[in-house]
């Protein structure tokens, strides 16, 4: 393997460093380290090297749908936008309810090779709600997570005993918190530019309440739960609630619903259209400042590549979901770190570190450190560029930020020591 000498960044955005990765490690970090023997020597040019950045949440559409998304275009999304590792949920066609099928998302991945992909095995069988898949199997198939995300687990029977099987096999079980019967045919959130726009309301209620009870659950049953798309102040309530009663808990967030809110629905542009809805301003700070003070967890794009036929239709027929593996950390940047609130290090926590001690991945969101694996994300904080859809690595272009202007740009990614994207100069 190539030992890579880069020269001139910035860990963590503090002080400048060069750092040397020999076999896929870092090796060295230093000043003016010495080059002998080093194959390649890449420039930082003073730029932000973070660890990889970790995505617990994304839809890549294989097996099934890869005319919208597969694991080679959605990995390659991925580096772009500084990934290393992915979680890849559930609900392709068919359903990962089964090991063989699991084995082959990974397999796949890995045989790409510009990024992770770990499968997300299913909670139910074919996502029905009604049967436990193998939790135990999967379990040994790469499986680190299991969710029936697109769909919740309503049957509080079903949850529970999913909730005991995940505690013995020690995984991690992440609930699309939608309670079905208040949210049949809603598109948008329940409040007053729905009522404006003709468009049927998804109350705030038809998350919290599955929030609440399933924390309680875990609270009696014990077990690692995890809240997926996070998206009302309510839910921040309960979680805040949750944590200081010791449970175990930890939740997400997605780019989207700290920027956007559904002030964006006025022209019924169905890129807009996601689950759980964009909600009002008050429901965006509140989850900024749950972020910043860790009530919860981590940032996770909620990647959902749709084509154009499934998007340029009527609001209420547009299938839900956005791009977001390639903005995720442009837009983390400007929300938090471009005003001031937050540095890079918490940039790092948030969309590194956390994920991946969560999931509990041996080789990622680890330390900037010798000795380390040398996955590697480096970012430049003064790079404008506008969000295209077209121009994105995914087979999709539902991006939600088209036209959108962003200053923090990602530059190079490296995987183990190999460079997977790399922007040339």
């Amino acid at each position: 393997m190539a030992t890579t000498l880069i020269t001139n960044v910035r860990p963590y955005g503090e002080d400048t460093a060069d750092i040397l990765v020999r076999d896929g490690v870092i090796a060295a970090i230093g000043a003016d380290l010495n080059r002998e023997g080093v194959d390649e020597v890449i420039d930082g040019r003073g730029n932000v090297a973070l660890p990889g950045l970790v995505d617990m949440h994304v839809h890549l559409r294989e097996p099934g749908r890869e005319d919208t998304e597969t694991i080679a275009t959605g990995s390659d999304a991925a580096a772009r936008g500084g990934f290393t590792a992915v979680f890849t949920m559930a609900n392709t066609s068919p359903v990962i309810d089964q090991p063989f099928l699991a084995d082959a998302v990974w397999e796949k991945g890995q045989a790409y090779g510009a990024c992770d992909v770990y499968p997300v095995g299913s909670i139910t069988q074919d996502l029905k709600g009604e049967q436990l898949t193998e939790i135990g199997l999967m379990s040994r198939s790469h499986v680190r997570m299991f969710s029936d995300d697109g769909k919740c687990v309503n049957d509080p029977q079903i949850m529970r005993r999913a909730i005991e099987y995940a505690k013995a096999y020690d995984v991690l079980l992440a609930q699309h918190a939608e309670d079905h019967r208040m949210t049949e045919g809603a598109c948008a959130h329940e409040g007053e530019t729905a009522a404006r726009l003709g468009l049927r309301g998804w109350p705030r209620v038809a998350e919290e309440s599955i929030v609440a009870r399933d924390v309680i659950m875990t609270r009696d049953y014990g077990g690692r739960l995890h809240i997926c798309h996070a998206s009302t102040n309510g839910t921040v309530d309960l979680l805040r609630w949750a944590k200081e009663q010791g449970i175990t808990v930890t939740a997400e967030v997605t780019p989207h619903h700290l920027v956007l809110t559904d002030a964006k629905l006025e022209t019924y542009d169905g890129n807009f259209r996601v689950n759980p809805p964009l909600r009002e301003k008050t429901d965006t700070e509140a989850l900024r400042d749950a972020l910043l003070d860790g009530t919860i967890d981590v940032v996770a794009t909620d990647h959902a590549p749709h084509g154009s036929e499934d998007k340029c239709v009527e609001f209420e027929h547009a299938k839900p979901g956005m791009l977001g593996l390639e903005t995720s950390l442009a837009v983390v940047h400007q929300v938090f770190v471009e005003p001031g609130l937050a540095d890079w290090r918490f940039v790092a926590r948030v969309m590194s570190e956390r994920p991946a001690e969560i999931l509990k991945l041996a080789e990622h969101g680890r330390p900037i450190a010798e000795g380390e694996p040398a996955n590697l994300a480096l970012i430049n904080p003064d790079a404008p560029w506008t969000a295209v859809g077209e121009d994105m690595a995914s087979k999709a272009s539902n991006t939600p930020y088209e036209g959108m202007d962003f200053s923090a740009r990602v530059e190079l990614t490296m995987l183990r020591g190999r460079i997977t994207h790399r922007i040339e100069n």
